[in-house]
């Protein structure tokens, strides 16, 4: 919706990871670097860990664009909570082995020839593993297990481990001491500053098709680093919302208040557990009328009035709150109904 008012190409905040919108940050650029060592060594494995959102699979995507596919077979596993059984079994499938009706020795057999075949035509063997947090011991064991088929003396296989910050607490472990002493590279990919905040904005705008339309606010940029803490996809998230905002009021400044507007309303939909304006609801699900979606708030403001003096801000708050959602509402029914802003 915002993408047509402001003359933008596609969407700039989208949630799903696109490495065209990657932003070289410091953190990003030192965990490219990092990844880069690793991968030179040929060997072993490569750990890579950072909160919910901070860009890690969008790291990996960006470093799989970079890498030579003539050199490099790639699989990558995106479900993790498997056992030791089913994450050997993916694996092999990823490889082009098939795993139904074959034993365990059977497949492995197969393995060792196709990564003989690839080392022979020149390429390597990597396994990238996301989400590597909700992986039980024994299948990080058997993933140490797959590492030690080499040929020629040189390893066979290497492994890129992708997990939140508890996963670092996981390979603490005592049980995983051997697997601990092949991590060749690690890196813990943390929030960006408030400084990167506003250019990562600006860089995925421009990506876009940005040209100062909406213009930002400088205080605006501080208002998202102080909202967010600099994790990019919360950052996206916050942003999209802030663009709709402004697209639904045709306005073409973006406010540090309209970002804490914002997010005070996005922290209030999370707990309340509430749809965003403009959410595409569920097949059969009634969406709300301009007029009564928002009458729980109304009727929260219209209970709690009269009550207690030093309620009065909190109504008005509510009363104001309601009043704009049903504006918004308003502007998104007509949005859609093909009727113009």
């Amino acid at each position: 919706m915002f993408e047509q008012f402001y003359g933008l190409n596609g969407p700039p905040f989208q949630l799903t990871p696109d490495q065209r919108f990657f932003y070289g940050s410091s953190q990003h650029s030192r965990a490219i670097a990092h990844l880069t060592f690793g991968l030179s060594q040929a060997e072993g494995f490569i750990v890579v860990t950072g909160e919910v959102g901070a860009g890690k699979t969008t790291l990996i995507e960006r470093l799989l664009t970079q890498l030579d596919r003539r050199a490099y077979v790639v699989t990558r596993i995106n479900t993790t909570q498997l056992s030791a059984d089913d994450l050997f079994r993916l694996t092999m499938a990823g490889f082009g082995i098939e795993p139904e009706g074959q034993s365990k020795a059977a497949m492995l057999l197969r393995f060792e020839d196709v990564l003989r075949d690839q080392r022979a035509a020149g390429r390597r063997c990597l396994l990238v593993v996301d989400e590597a947090q909700n992986l039980p011991i024994p299948a990080i064991e058997e993933l140490r297990m797959l590492s030690n088929i080499t040929e020629g003396g040189r390893a066979s296989l290497q492994t890129i481990l992708l997990g939140q910050p508890q996963f670092r607490k996981i390979l603490a472990s005592p049980d995983l001491d051997q697997l601990r002493q092949r991590v060749l590279a690690s890196y813990h990919l943390g929030p960006i500053t408030s400084d990167e905040t506003r250019d990562y904005i600006r860089h995925r705008l421009a990506t876009a098709g940005w040209v100062d339309r909406p213009h930002w606010q400088d205080d605006a940029f501080v208002a998202v680093y102080t909202a967010t803490g600099g994790i990019p996809r919360r950052i996206n998230r916050l942003c999209a919302r802030v663009l709709l905002l402004g697209a639904l009021e045709s306005t073409n400044e973006i406010t540090a208040e309209m970002v804490r507007t914002t997010a005070s309303e996005l922290d209030d939909d999370l707990e309340a557990g509430a749809p965003p304006p403009g959410a595409i609801l569920p097949a059969g699900a009634a969406a709300p009328s301009a007029a009564g979606g928002n009458g729980a708030l109304r009727g929260a403001a219209s209970l709690l009035n009269g009550h207690d003096a030093d309620l009065a801000p909190r109504i008005a708050a509510l009363e104001e709150r309601a009043s704009r959602q049903e504006r918004m509402l308003q502007r998104i029914i007509s949005l859609a109904s093909g009727d113009q802003p």
